[in-house]
C-alpha cells in the first residue's frame, strides 16, 4: 500500500463505516449535502465561469489511443456548446486499461473503497461544474441538475462503494482448514481466497442523468476491482468526461494506473455501445436508456454481465381520499407530472381513476371533475413562466416535442401542452404536461412508455379492476415507480400485494416534500429487476456480488 493509499483509508474510514451503517439501517443518510447554500457562494459564479470558457474548446483529457476528437453537444437550452473530446483507439485503449488490473486487484477491498471514496469527494468539490454541465446537455432547471447531478448522484456512487465492500468483506481471506480422521492425525490445509474482477466494464451513459444512472454501475465495478471505460450519450458527454478526469486524477495520486477509468466519447453517428459491447475484454455493462438496446444488450453481449435500466409504464391506483388530503394530493401529483418535463424514468404516466368517480369524504368527484381538479393544479403550478421554467426544465430531444403532437389526438384532452418561454434562455423549447382520458379498454395506447410529458386518465370499472390493470400491466411492460391514492386499508394492502407480485416500488398516500419520481440513497431501492423496466437495482448485494468471483487456492498447512 503506497503512503497515498493509506492516508486515504485514515481519511475516509469513518465515511465508509457510516455507509455501511447506513445500507444495514436503511435510515436516513447523506454524506453530501444537498443544499446549495451548504457550498460556499463562490464556487457557483466559478464554476460558471468555467464552463462559459470551456464552451468551443477542447477539454483536456489525456488517455492512451487518442485518434481524434470528437463533440457535437447542444444545450436544450438553445446553443451549441462546441467542446470536443478525445476520440479513442479503442485496440490500443483497451489493453491499456487492462493493464491496471492485477495492481488494484491486488490492493484490496478497503484501499480501493476508500480511493473510490476520494474520487466522490473531489466531484464533491466539482458539483457546481458538474451542474452547469449536466444542466446544458440534459435539460435539467440548474437547481434540479446541482442535486442529481451532484450530491445525489455522488451518494448513489458511495452507496454502490458500500454494497460492493459489504460484498467482498463476507469472510476471512485466507483460513486454516482441519478435518478430523479420528484416530489418525486430521488433515490440514491453508486456503487463500481472492476477490477475482470480471474485466473492463463498461458503463453505457444516458442522455437525462448521466451521473445519477451512471455512477452506481461505474463504482459498483472499480471498488469491485474492475477497470472502467464510461461510454457517455453523445448529447451528454461532458458531465461524465469531468467525472473520468477526476477518478484518473485521483488513482494517479494513489499510486494506481489512470487507466482503469477512461473515455470513450464517440461521433454522434458512431454507435460506438454495439461496437464496445460485442468485445469480448468487457465483461459488466451498465446501461440505462431505450428498451430496444437493452433488450439487444441482454440478447447479444453473452460474453458479458448486463444490468439494464430500460422504459416502463408507471402507474398510480387512484381509490379515494380524506377532505384534507384532496387538494395537498393534486398539488403532489401535478409536481410528479410536471418535474423536469417528465423526461425521468420514475415520472408517472397512468392513473388509473374508477368510472364511477373517486370519493373525497362524503362527496363524490367524478371521473372528469377528477381530471378538471388535477389540470387546475398543473395549471396553477405551471402558470408563471419563469416558476413554469425552474420546474420543467427544458425538452432534451426534439422526438418529445413530436411526441406531444401525437398524443393531442388521443383519448380526450383533459389538460393541452403550451409553450413556455424560458427568462433567461428564449431559444430554449420548454414545454407543459398533456393528460388525455382513455378507457381502460385502449391498452394500445398506454401500455407502452411515452417518455415526455404525456400522462393518461385511464377508466376503469372500479378500484380492484385499477388494481388488477396496475398489477398485469407492470408485469408486462414493467414499471420503476407506482402509486396509490387509498382511506381504504384493504386497498392499500390489495395494492402492496400487487406491487409484491409486479416488483414496482410503491409509495401510498404521498402529499409533502417526497414525491414518487424520487429515490433516496442507502434507502429507497431503484428498480427491482422483477418486472421488463429493469433486470437490477440500485443498489444491493445482487449489483455488485457478479462484479467479481472469490478463487481459491490450498496447500497442506
Amino acid at each position: 500500500m503506497t503512503g497515498n493509499a493509506a492516508d486515504l483509508v485514515a481519511r475516509h474510514r469513518p465515511t465508509l463505516d457510516a455507509a455501511l451503517a447506513a445500507i444495514r439501517t436503511r435510515t436516513f443518510f447523506s454524506h453530501f449535502p444537498e443544499q446549495v447554500k451548504a457550498y460556499p457562494p463562490e464556487r457557483s459564479a466559478a464554476a460558471k465561469s468555467w464552463f462559459d470558457a470551456a464552451l468551443g474548446g477542447r477539454f483536456p483529457l489525456e488517455q492512451p489511443g487518442t485518434d481524434g476528437e470528437v463533440g457535437g453537444e447542444r444545450s436544450p437550452y438553445g446553443f451549441e456548446l462546441g467542446i470536443t473530446y478525445p476520440h479513442a483507439d479503442i485496440d490500443a485503449l483497451l489493453p491499456a486499461m487492462a493493464a491496471g488490473i492485477p495492481a488494484w486487484q491486488d490492493a484490496g477491498a478497503e484501499v480501493r473503497a476508500a480511493v473510490c471514496t476520494e474520487i466522490l469527494t473531489q466531484l464533491n468539490e466539482l458539483s457546481f461544474e458538474v451542474s452547469y454541465a449536466a444542466m446544458h446537455t440534459t435539460g435539467q432547471a440548474f437547481g434540479m441538475a446541482f442535486q442529481a447531478a451532484g450530491p445525489h448522484a455522488q451518494d448513489r456512487g458511495l452507496e454502490a462503494v458500500a454494497y460492493g465492500y459489504s460484498a467482498l468483506s463476507t469472510h476471512v481471506s485466507q483460513a486454516v482448514w482441519e478435518k478430523p480422521q479420528g484416530s489418525r492425525p486430521p488433515v490440514r490445509l491453508v486456503k487463500k481466497w481472492v476477490a477475482a474482477p470480471r474485466g473492463i466494464a463498461l458503463v453505457v451513459g444516458c442522455n437525462t442523468f448521466p451521473t445519477w444512472n451512471g455512477y452506481p454501475g461505474l463504482f459498483a465495478s472499480l471498488v469491485t476491482g474492475n477497470p472502467v471505460l464510461v461510454k457517455p450519450h453523445p448529447s451528454a458527454i461532458l458531465p461524465l468526461a469531468l467525472t473520468v478526469r477526476a477518478a484518473r486524477r485521483v488513482l494517479a495520486q494513489a499510486g494506481f494506473d489512470p487507466n482503469l477509468v477512461a473515455l470513450a466519447a464517440e461521433d454522434p453517428h458512431e454507435h460506438l455501445a454495439r461496437t464496445l459491447a460485442l468485445r469480448p475484454e468487457v465483461r459488466l455493462i451498465d446501461f440505462t436508456g431505450s428498451n430496444e438496446f437493452g433488450d439487444w444488450l441482454e440478447r447479444n453481449a453473452v460474453q458479458a454481465q448486463v444490468f439494464t435500466e430500460k422504459a416502463g409504464v408507471n402507474t398510480i391506483v387512484v381509490d379515494s381520499f380524506e377532505p384534507d388530503q384532496y387538494t395537498a394530493a393534486l398539488d403532489h401529483l401535478a409536481f410528479s407530472l410536471s418535474l423536469y418535463t417528465a423526461q425521468m424514468c420514475t415520472s408517472p404516466q397512468n392513473l388509473l381513476v374508477p368510472r364511477g368517480g373517486v370519493p373525497v369524504g362524503g362527496e363524490l368527484k367524478s371521473f372528469e371533475q377528477f381530471g378538471a381538479d388535477l389540470a387546475a393544479a398543473v395549471e396553477k403550478l405551471l402558470g408563471d413562466d419563469a416558476r413554469a421554467a425552474a420546474v420543467l426544465g427544458a425538452v432534451v430531444n426534439p422526438f418529445i416535442v413530436e411526441r406531444l403532437a401525437l398524443a393531442q389526438g388521443v383519448g380526450k384532452t383533459v389538460l393541452a401542452s403550451r409553450p413556455v418561454r424560458h427568462p433567461e434562455f428564449p431559444e430554449a423549447t420548454v414545454r407543459t404536461p398533456l393528460i388525455a382520458a382513455v378507457d381502460a379498454a385502449d391498452g394500445s395506447v398506454y401500455e407502452h412508455e411515452w417518455f415526455g410529458p404525456v400522462s393518461f386518465l385511464i377508466a376503469t370499472d372500479d378500484t380492484a379492476h385499477s388494481i388488477e390493470l396496475y398489477r398485469r400491466t407492470v408485469s408486462q411492460h414493467g414499471a420503476l415507480t407506482s402509486a396509490v391514492y387509498s382511506t381504504d386499508e384493504a386497498v392499500i394492502a390489495a395494492a402492496e400485494e400487487a406491487t409484491w407480485q409486479a416488483g414496482a416500488n410503491l409509495s401510498i398516500n404521498l402529499t409533502g416534500p417526497v414525491y414518487m419520481n424520487q429515490s433516496a440513497g442507502f434507502s429507497d431501492y431503484h428498480g427491482t429487476g422483477l418486472n421488463p423496466a429493469a433486470n437490477a437495482t440500485y443498489t444491493d448485494h445482487a449489483f455488485v456480488a457478479s462484479r467479481f468471483r472469490f478463487v481459491q487456492s490450498r496447500r497442506p498447512a
